[in-house]
């Protein structure tokens, strides 16, 4: 179940935890910032067949949801592939695992190219 309030510490963590047991992923693979907009990065231990040579994680955030991205060589942001869109930043984890699935497989009726606008906290509070 998706968390109410995304932006408390024990909800993001508990969501984290959430999608992380579905996907098989440690919450020590997890970080978090607590900053405007709330966001979480979730290493995973794989490629994808389509970039064999980077390192892949799983983005959040309270504006834009989930994110596939992959690492660069020369430490700069992350390239996001996909982002799997819907109707709120906190789907059911079940959700998030599928849309890793279909990145995995380069699926593309899964997810989409730009990002979403939940709006946040930002938006919630303007």
């Amino acid at each position: 179940m998706p968390v109410r309030h995304p932006h408390t510490r024990d909800a993001v963590w508990g969501y984290l935890a959430e999608v992380t047991e579905v996907l098989g992923v440690g919450l020590e693979s997890c970080t978090v910032d607590h900053d405007s907009p709330v966001s979480a990065y979730v290493a995973l231990d794989e490629r994808l067949p389509t970039h064999p040579e980077r390192d892949v994680a799983l983005l959040w955030d309270e504006i834009h949801g989930w994110a596939v991205a992959i690492e660069t060589h020369s430490g700069e942001d992350l390239i996001v592939l996909r982002y799997l869109g819907g109707k709120t930043a906190t789907p059911r984890p079940a959700q998030v695992a599928r849309f890793l699935r279909a990145v995995r497989e380069d699926d593309h009726s899964v997810g989409q190219l730009t990002p979403p606008d939940f709006g946040g906290l930002s938006a919630a509070h303007a």
